[in-house]
């Protein structure tokens, strides 16, 4: 490679001025120190991108950036060094990857709403100094979690939610509508003689759902399939109805939210805290 093309390439990623000022000067007087000088060239491809986008670097202040990769060279072996600038790289990307990636976590698309950086790098450190239980933040981290997350729910889709509730109550004062414990309310369609499934029992299906307002999301009818599943592993409110349904019997069944999908949603058409419909018919217990 050519002297004029080597600087070219590596002013693409630092800017000449930057490196002529910070750089060290070569001293090319045998083959391995010009191997040297090239493979110093050669692993800077790609570097500009990792540090502007891996790294957060500005690149206008690569001066900078260079200075500090000299530093670090120098501190070579000495840990006290290392450790130290271990740190700085952790502290910045707790500044920004990290602090961002949990924000998103916590509030999600919220962008006006942000950890404390502060109280962040204080439990940061009261851990690495072990004056702070792990599992007991672990625990209160999951709880807390939970209600920011849920309270964040309920200010967009909580008009679902008293939707869903509304319709229950009105449809429990019915002609024909039963209700079961937790909530799940059903009409008899056809009654059924044969036996009842045990919560266990894998069973055979026909069913159609849709929600409160007649939008239909699935449907085995429509695939011309029944449906085959342990009567424990859908959501707890067709869990309920199996464990009532006679083999044979064609039910309407009424899920309130928190037996369905609760603040989970369910796909594209199911929101968070809807109540759902379903006309289950059950066809046999395998």
């Amino acid at each position: 490679m050519k002297k004029t093309t080597i600087i070219m390439a590596f002013a693409a990623v630092c800017g000449l001025a930057s490196c002529n000022a910070q750089g060290s000067k070569a001293d090319l007087r045998t083959d391995v120190d010009s191997l040297s000088y090239n493979m110093g060239v050669t692993s800077t491809q790609g570097l500009q991108e990792y540090l502007v986008r891996g790294m957060g670097v500005d690149t206008t202040y690569m001066a900078e950036f260079l200075k500090g990769v000299q530093e670090g060279v120098k501190a070579g072996d000495d840990k006290q060094l290392s450790a130290y600038y271990a740190g700085i790289q952790i502290g910045q990307r707790m500044s920004t990857q990290m602090i961002q990636g949990m924000n998103q976590q916590v509030f999600g698309a919220d962008s006006t709403k942000t950890l404390s950086m502060n109280n962040l790098l204080a439990g940061f450190m009261d851990a690495i100094n072990k004056k702070a239980n792990m599992e007991e933040s672990q625990a209160f981290v999951e709880a807390k979690m939970k209600v920011i997350q849920e309270k964040a729910l309920l200010e967009q889709f909580g008009a679902n939610k008293k939707a869903g509730e509304d319709f229950l109550a009105a449809n429990a004062k019915k002609e024909g509508v039963k209700v079961l414990d937790g909530g799940v309310q059903y009409k008899v369609l056809q009654e059924g003689n044969g036996p009842v499934p045990a919560d266990t029992s894998k069973v055979v299906v026909n069913y159609k759902g849709t929600l409160i307002d007649g939008t239909e999301f699935d449907s085995s009818y429509k695939r011309n399939e029944p449906a085959k599943f342990r009567a424990n592993q859908v959501i707890k409110g067709w869990t309920t109805a199996l464990t009532h349904m006679p083999v044979g019997s064609k039910w309407e069944v009424y899920i309130p939210q928190e037996l369905g999908y609760a603040e989970r949603g369910g796909g594209q058409q199911i929101q968070p805290f809807s109540a759902l419909i379903f006309e289950i018919e059950l066809l046999g217990i395998e």
